[in-house]
């Protein structure tokens, strides 16, 4: 069992910076790729962002460029910094990972999620 555990949430105005953090426990040798998916009310989940163990990424066209994504191996952490961020980000975000090194398709294992609320 994989246990991911998200932070950094919370309230931020238009064109503000946020950086969220996952850190995930248990049976860290079933973990490859590392995720950031998202929910706003009445949308499907839908990626953010991937990254390989060794570093390849993929990113959601309407994020790339705003949102960067990045790892520590050695602390088995996943981060999300976002940039320039717009009302429509608003969403709770959820952390992901999987034993596939696949950067398209999430894996088994979901965090309880993080509120990220952007407003004036």
């Amino acid at each position: 069992q994989v246990q991911l555990v998200e932070s950094g949430g919370g309230l931020v105005q238009p064109g503000g910076s946020l950086r969220l953090s996952c850190a995930a426990s248990g049976s860290i040798s079933s973990i490859s790729a590392m995720a950031w998916y998202r929910q706003a009310p009445g949308k499907q989940r839908e990626l953010v962002a991937a990254i390989s163990i060794g570093g390849r990424t993929n990113y959601a066209d309407s994020l790339r460029g705003r949102f960067t994504i990045s790892r520590d191996n050695a602390k088995n952490t996943v981060y999300l910094q976002m940039n320039s961020l717009k009302p429509g980000d608003t969403a709770v975000y959820y952390c992901n990972a999987g034993p596939r090194p696949r950067l398209t398709l999430p894996g088994d294992y979901w965090g309880q999620g993080t509120q990220v609320t952007v407003s004036s």
